[in-house]
Parts: structure tokens; C-alpha cells; sequence
């Protein structure tokens, strides 16, 4: 979660929503991600969804079971449909995202038994830390915006 963490703080240092991701097998890092929607101006550039096309790209399959995808954020719908499709082997993620989140707060995509893949989510991990990256982004951006008017 280190690592997601990091590359969090690159997005946020980027003006992106600060959330990291990582994918990880047998144990050895093998792609990063950070969110990327404002600099590639790209709807589907969330953290998760580029790791995993960089791991998809390294291993040279799309099929990515026995990998572990690690992200600061509960993934949202497009992102566990994602993970679900790539079928990413467990997902672990630091802040809860009652707002949007599809693996356990708002969806619970991953575990839908009507999918023919459900890998296990595991949630909380270094969940303080990561939640207060995201709210210190969102409060210097809703000072920014009280400056502006």
C-alpha cells in the first residue's frame, strides 16, 4: 500500500484526485498506476484501470489471475468491472468510498454471484493515510475555488 500511496501523491502533486494503484505477483511489484484523467483527458484513466493495462502489457496476457491489484481508493463500477473482466486473482484497498465504491460500500461487483469471476476484496489497508491524501486534495481545492470567487 506504500507504493499505491506514492504514486498517489505524484497524482495529487499533478493536480489529479489523488489515488494509487499497484499490481503485484508471486510478491514482485510488476505495474503502478495513478489516476491520470485531467492530463490524459481520458474518462477511463483511473489508477486501477492503468495498472492494470501496464500489467496486462507485461505479462503479455489480459487474463491477470494470481495477481493482486493494491489501490488507495475503493475501486468504483467501471473499475471493478474491470477487475472482475481482467480477473485480477484479490483486491485489497485503503479508503472506503461510500460515495462511489463498488467492491463492499456503495456495489459489491467483485462478489456478485452472477459473475463468473469474484476475487476477494480486502479493505482498510493504511485506510486513515489514504483517506487523508484524499481530503486534503479536496480541501485545497475547495480553498482554490473559494480564492477564485
Amino acid at each position: 500500500m506504500s507504493l499505491a500511496l506514492e504514486q498517489a501523491r505524484l497524482a495529487f502533486s499533478e493536480g489529479e484526485v489523488p489515488v494509487g494503484a499497484l499490481v503485484a505477483l508471486d510478491g514482485q511489484v510488476i505495474a503502478v498506476g495513478r489516476n491520470a484523467k485531467e492530463r490524459l483527458r481520458d474518462p477511463t484513466a483511473h489508477a486501477e484501470v492503468l495498472a492494470l493495462r501496464e500489467a496486462a502489457s507485461r505479462l503479455g496476457r489480459w487474463r491477470l489471475a494470481g495477481c493482486s491489484l493494491v489501490v488507495t481508493l475503493e475501486p468504483c463500477a467501471m473499475c471493478a468491472g474491470a477487475i472482475v473482466n481482467a480477473r485480477i486473482g484479490r483486491v485489497v484497498y485503503g479508503a472506503a468510498d461510500p460515495k462511489a465504491g463498488a467492491c463492499e460500500s456503495l456495489y459489491a461487483i467483485p462478489a456478485d454471484t452472477r459473475l463468473n469471476h469474484r476475487p476477494p476484496v480486502v479493505g482498510g489497508v493504511l485506510a486513515k493515510a489514504c483517506g487523508r491524501q484524499l481530503s486534503r486534495f479536496f480541501a485545497a481545492r475547495r480553498a482554490a475555488r473559494k480564492a477564485r470567487n
